[in-house]
């Protein structure tokens, strides 16, 4: 017989810590408190399996369930000597989620549950108090009220706000036990007024009311928007905590209250929280009454402090507090009752905490000797540490929310709304704060958003190039935000009726994808001690390299700032866009004869090697990984009359020309034509000269410098061995040219990017024309599934709402499928070559999942965008140990 139901407390203690994915986080954690002799009401968690089976079988549970669950039942009656249902000696329980993972708020909960007509007398005359009976009774009426019978909240507020203003009091605490009973008569009539049925007396019906709505809850809408932004599966389920109430609304000496054993926003180690006199546990959280500091210490003028209210149920709780932080090796969250002076806990867990906090206690515990540094690296979150590398919104600053686009850059801007790059170029250049907004962006874009505090795009998602462009230069980014309608020609942008004109002010949160109208105050971060302790001991356990995706002098700095040791994709195609040399790259491809494009290569030589030098002195002998020329070329082509007149004037031909040739150039799919080695190899004097451009950066730097440079030439979107074949011949021979000239001696070499599936198919011939592969995990993942990443926006949410799709496989890759493309890749490329260098330069490099996914194929590095750097170091270490304990699961890690 499966075992559906386990207790804790009291005489039976079934379950512990170890049984998180089958009690849920609370079951598990009240069992463990309980076992370790903490003051715990007894109860029974029923499992997360009875949730599965529950919605596997049309919301039926096992047949086995309610007999078990009256056994444990029975178990609560015989540890307190009350009986559930007895009006003589009522036993009132309460009913909790429990799911695997804290999901704070998302589901819910009844307390009270047992009390009826009769059992309300019983517990008036045992307590000798029938204002806290009553109020019990009606606390229980509303809340399985609004949970289990669907009534609005809303209704049974009104009916108390009604009845204080009847009483002339303010505060709940000061209506009688008359005042109640006349509550609960109406609250029993709005129940029989909005569900056509009188309120249920029976207790026993009321505790599978109040199980099936919390198991019904796993699927409400917050709670699916809570998994879906946590990446909690649906199929984990919840389990239910059923357990005796303890009261904290029975006098004076009564109390309830919320508690963390560290300070949650700084991860000072002092103890924080708050308490409410004669309260149950949703009046501290719900606002109606303002919580009271525990500590004296925190007390302010006419703060009544729990230190001095309860002294002896404190001072026991700060014993507890110390006793479950060394138990649990980590900072908890603690909500506990006070009855009659008496102490009970009814939840611990592990605290949720802000990035600085989480970094601040895992290095204090390792110092502390709680933990070893190999805990403290795992117990801090990756991608938190976004918080500490960019500015945040002031949490008090007020604000009015204009929409919500996709969270695409991490931080926080605000600044005039301009809707070209080059306005944005010069008002920037005058010392102004501004927000480039645009329909969507393009590589023309990037100087403006260079320039920008923050980018605002109406279309796109999480890979398209605002968000790639503008992750990589740490600008805040806010795409996608579909329900913004931007018109440049009049220089608006609107949503519904509200109307902004360019030069007003908005503010982009790129961590939430929110839009405010107007200036919101803005923290700036700083990066503490505790950083850089915790990186370094990051640095110690793992194995892949951490580079950087840069092209500019300024991203470069930034990446070695973060601790990037090397580039592993410079995009040269960015650095073409410049107003200097965006109009030579245009008459090469617009030339009509070899000798017109000659020359405008050759133009394009020095700016070439100006970059690259700049590159290499920053990175001083670390490996930079230059990808040639790789953009769809129509984005390359002129734009407008005005363009094509400026090309056909620079190129001394007619303007009727150049428009047919550009009209020849045009393409039905430009990101899948003439881009990648197909314009190399069709236009190989371009690979050549920026060929001799990082030969003669290479030369120069080293020589400059006394280091070595030794750079690494990817070639990119190969299908076929033939193309880097070729591709590769172009660039040995420049390479050749430039060593016979300068008689330099210089160690360089030549791979590609594995980005289609059939370059991964093949990988094993491709890695005969190569020395190293880096996987662009952004087009291998567009080609396998068939997605646009600037389109995928329209279709993707309904994706992933719907469970058609687990994750954004372009913020997180797809194991199943582009990851064993990846895998294959490297199986086969290293079959011909064991030494093979791998790498990944897509956005998965700075994704914490993906990063644990290339540990496992084997990957030597990932590159990332700069300020995603610290957040791979972190993902790497974790990774490697990771796989450490999966060859030695004995020796695992506290």
């Amino acid at each position: 017989m499966t075992k559906w139901v386990y207790s804790f407390g009291g005489s039976a203690n079934e379950g512990g810590a170890g049984m998180r994915d089958l009690l849920g986080g609370k079951g598990a954690n009240l069992a463990e408190m309980a076992a370790i002799g903490l003051p715990v009401p007894p109860g029974f968690t029923i499992t997360t399996e009875v949730c599965t089976a529950f919605y596997d079988n049309g919301r039926a549970y096992p047949e086995d369930l309610r007999t078990q669950v009256a056994a444990a039942l029975a178990g609560i009656e015989g540890a307190l000597d009350l009986r559930f249902g007895d009006p003589a000696a009522p036993l009132l329980v309460s009913v909790r989620s429990g799911a695997r993972v804290s999901m704070p708020g998302m589901m819910d909960t009844v307390l009270n549950l047992g009390l009826n007509d009769e059992t309300v007398e019983g517990l008036a005359a045992n307590s000798g108090d029938a204002r806290f009976a009553w109020d019990s009774y009606r606390r229980f009426i509303q809340m399985y009220g609004s949970v289990v019978l669907g009534v609005s909240h809303h209704r049974f507020e009104d009916l108390i706000e009604e009845t204080k203003r009847g009483a002339g009091v303010q505060d709940d605490t000061q209506l009688t036990d008359q005042d109640w009973r006349d509550v609960v008569t109406g609250y029993k009539e709005i129940v029989q007024r909005e569900t056509g049925a009188p309120f249920p007396m029976d207790p026993h019906e009321q505790l599978w009311g109040a199980i099936g709505a919390v198991f019904g809850s796993w699927m409400n809408p917050r709670a699916n928007t809570y998994r879906r932004l946590h990446d909690i599966p649906a199929s984990w389920g919840t389990a239910v905590n059923v357990q005796a109430m303890v009261f904290g609304n029975m006098g004076q000496d009564c109390a309830t209250g919320v508690c963390f054993t560290r300070d949650p926003s700084t991860g000072e180690n002092v103890f924080y929280g708050e308490y409410l006199i004669n309260a149950q546990g949703e009046d501290v959280v719900a606002g109606i009454r303002t919580p009271q500091p525990m500590s004296q210490q925190r007390a302010r003028e006419g703060e009544l402090s729990m230190e001095r209210a309860l002294p002896e149920a404190y001072a026991e709780l700060l014993s507890v507090r110390d006793i479950l932080e060394r138990h649990y090796r980590d900072m908890q969250d603690i909500e506990f009752t006070v009855q009659n002076n008496r102490l009970y806990m009814l939840q611990t867990r592990t605290g949720k905490r802000t990035a600085a906090a989480a970094l601040r206690i895992a290095i204090a515990m390792a110092e502390e000797g709680l933990i070893s540094h190999e805990a403290a690296i795992r117990r801090v979150p990756p991608s938190s540490l976004d918080q500490l590398l960019h500015p945040t919104l002031d949490p008090n600053a007020p604000r009015t929310m204009l929409s919500r686009g996709l969270p695409a850059s991490p931080g926080a801007a605000a600044g005039a709304i301009v809707f070209s790059a080059e306005e944005v170029e010069i008002r920037a250049a005058r010392g102004e704060d501004v927000i480039l907004v645009r329909i969507e962006t393009s590589p023309e874009d990037v100087h403006g958003m260079h320039a920008a505090r923050g980018v605002l795009t109406t279309r796109g998602g999480m890979t398209s190039h605002a968000a790639v462009v503008a992750r990589g230069m740490g600008r805040v980014c806010v795409a996608g935000a579909g329900g913004i309608h931007v018109d440049y020609k009049a220089k608006t942008l609107s949503v519904g009726a509200t109307v902004l004109h360019e030069g007003e002010w908005i503010t982009l949160d790129g961590g939430t994808g929110e839009v405010f109208a107007g200036r919101v105050a803005t923290i700036e971060p700083t990066l503490s001690g505790d950083f850089s302790t915790l990186m370094g001991w990051a640095d110690n356990v793992r194995r892949m390299k951490i580079r950087a995706n840069a092209e500019t002098p300024e991203d470069a700095q930034t990446a070695r700032h973060f601790g990037a040791e090397g580039i592993g994709l410079c995009r040269t195609e960015h650095m073409f866009f410049a107003p200097d040399r965006i109009g030579f790259v245009r008459q090469m491809i617009m030339a009509g004869d070899a000798a017109t494009r000659v020359r405008a290569i050759d133009a394009l030589l020095p700016f070439q090697r100006q970059d690259f030098q700049d590159l290499f002195r920053i990175m001083a002998g670390l490996p930079v990984t230059i990808r040639l020329l790789d953009p769809p070329l129509h984005e390359f082509l002129p734009h407008g009359e005005a363009e094509l007149a400026e090309v056909a004037a620079a190129m001394g031909e007619s303007l009727e020309a150049v428009a047919m040739r550009k009209a020849a150039l045009s393409e039905s799919n430009p990101m899948l034509g003439h881009r990648g080695c197909r314009l190399g190899l069709t236009y190989p004097e371009l690979y050549a000269m920026q060929t001799r451009a990082i030969i003669e950066a290479a030369i120069a730097v080293s020589a400059e410098t006394g280091q070595a440079v030794v750079p690494e030439i990817m070639i990119p979107l190969v299908g076929m061995e033939s193309e880097l074949r070729r591709t590769r011949t172009i660039v040995e021979q420049a390479a050749t040219e430039v060593l016979a000239a300068t008689g330099a001696t210089l160690e360089y070499s030549i791979g590609t990017m594995i980005e289609l599936p059939r370059a991964a198919l093949t990988a094993d011939k491709i890695a005969q024309q190569a020395d190293f592969f880096s996987f662009g995990t952004n087009d291998l993942t567009q080609t396998t599934f068939g997605f646009s990443r600037d389109d995928v926006g329209t279709f993707l949410p309904f994706y992933l709402e719907h469970d058609l799709i687990p994750r954004d496989p372009f913020i997180s890759i797809d194991q199943e499928g582009v990851g064993q493309l990846v895998s294959l890749g490297a199986e086969k490329g290293r079959s011909v070559k064991p030494g093979l260098k791998l790498g990944v330069c897509g956005e998965h490099g700075g994704d914490p999942a993906s990063i644990g996914f290339f540990e496992t194929v084997g990957l030597d590095y990932v590159s990332c965008s700069p300020f995603r750097v610290p957040i791979a170091r972190l993902a790497a270490a974790q990774a490697a140990l990771a796989a450490r304990e999966a060859l030695a699961p004995a020796a695992q890690v506290r």
